[in-house]
């Protein structure tokens, strides 16, 4: 016995080894699904977003809006690798991350983050930085200098979405609070949205707004860039799982249902409001539908997301129609109401809905007694975002207005910015 003791031991220690490697070893299937969600994460910011706001600007500003989203791509990816990666995800303080993974030294193709290779995480989380800051650009379309874009998305990036995505995702304060933000309600949708709105009021209205009309000029455009924004949106909120599972199909199928629910919301209030339904209502309610659904996207079920996506309908319609009719603020494309408002909606709603037993709107569940306290870290979590993105976009965007000016002048808003920021024409008619 005392011979066949040594042979026993080490089996079992090498079966206890296995097993407490498997918690490390690279799964296929999910890694095949989050490089395809990185795929269509990408495809939601060039060419989703760049082919929706181009749409909706006029006519001698649509290839400066395509080349805002396209520069804004390239530049977020640099700067990800450089510093943004590190800053939002290596272990830090409660604020901000360290810099331990500065040029993603620490990343090699064995290097994992849970069980898919961290290459692949950290290309995932990319595509979000780069579409935040691509949202914003709404809020400024057709008056802000190129030069002073790039420089103000490079710096907001750093300083303003690096450190809220580490306190959502990162190990920072609210996510040891506990909030509740799936796929990215706090960090894209209420930071861009904030963002928007203070870019619109320090910069001021365009010439002729309210007075002169100023629709989109090729809605045919907006709808295909809408309905890439829609395919995208299910690597979105679905990938945000990071893994091939059941919280990813009902994430996908939560997120489908509140973007027909907010298209058709809004389309039924302004055909009442206003006599007609218009094809500009539909997308934009199909946007607020997927916006407000996406902090919840992980946490609800399929009742969930019909009502969140109704309620982002009616809440995003008259919030639109208030901030442009009675406060006549020019946030041009309509990126507060929509994005901030719909975030900040859907992160409050995922401490209802998703804190709830009642299997008609939950998806995993909480303690019925859990809501209240839930929904205070959620409403904690939306208004601490919103202050500090404020107050950082408000003194980046004058610093930048320092350095090289912020605004085009009336003449050359009047020209448009395709030629005299670029010297081409989105159209050559």
């Amino acid at each position: 016995m005392n011979k066949l003791t040594p042979f026993i031991v080490g089996i079992f220690a090498m079966l206890f080894s296995c097993f407490s490697l498997a918690g490390d070893t690279l799964n296929a299937a999910n890694t095949s699904w989050i490089l395809t969600s990185t795929a269509l994460v990408l495809l939601m910011t060039i060419p989703g977003l760049s082919l929706f706001y181009g749409g909706l600007v006029r006519v001698k500003n649509v290839l400066s809006v395509l080349m805002q989203c396209f520069a804004i791509t390239c530049v977020i990816s640099i700067l990800w690798l450089v510093i943004g990666y590190s800053l939002a995800f290596s272990e830090g303080t409660w604020f901000v991350g360290g810099l331990t993974n500065i040029f993603m030294t620490n990343i090699g193709e064995e290097t994992l983050a849970g069980d898919i290779p961290e290459s692949v995480f950290a290309m995932f989380q990319l595509t979000f930085a780069i579409i935040t800051p691509a949202l914003i650009v709404g809020g400024f379309a057709e008056r802000m200098r190129f030069s002073s874009m790039l420089l103000f998305s490079a710096l907001w990036s750093l300083a303003v979405y690096a450190p809220v995505t580490h306190w959502v995702w990162g190990g920072g304060w609210l996510a040891e609070m506990g909030l509740m933000d799936f796929a990215g309600g706090t960090v894209v949708h209420v930071n861009a949205g904030v963002a928007a709105l203070v870019a619109a009021l320090v910069m001021g209205s365009r010439k002729g707004f309210p007075a002169t009309p100023m629709p989109p000029h090729n809605m045919t455009m907006a709808i295909t860039g809408a309905g890439m924004l829609w395919v995208g949106w299910f690597g979105f909120n679905a990938g945000s799982a990071l893994a091939a599972n059941g919280d990813a199909g009902m994430a996908m199928l939560v997120t489908h249902i509140s973007a027909a629910a907010g298209a058709l919301t809004w389309m039924f209030c302004e055909w009442n409001r206003f006599g007609k339904p218009s094809a500009l209502g539909a997308v934009t309610g199909m946007v607020a539908g997927l916006g407000t659904i996406t902090p919840a996207s992980g946490f609800v079920g399929p009742i969930g997301g019909l009502v969140i996506g109704i309620a982002a309908g009616i809440v995003c319609f008259n919030l639109t129609v208030y901030l442009k009719n009675k406060l006549h603020i020019d946030d041009s494309l309509d990126v507060f109401p929509v994005h901030g408002v719909g975030g900040a909606l859907g992160t409050i709603l995922a401490g209802v809905f998703g804190a709830t037993t009642i299997s008609y709107f939950s998806g995993q569940g909480l303690s019925l007694e859990s809501i209240g306290s839930q929904v205070q870290v959620q409403v904690i979590g939306v208004l601490a975002i919103a202050v500090y993105c404020g107050v950082l976009t408000f003194v980046l965007l004058k610093l930048v207005d320092i350095v090289l000016g912020l605004r085009v002048s009336d003449d050359e808003e009047t020209e448009g910015l395709d030629i005299n920021q670029h010297n081409e024409r989105g159209y050559d008619l």
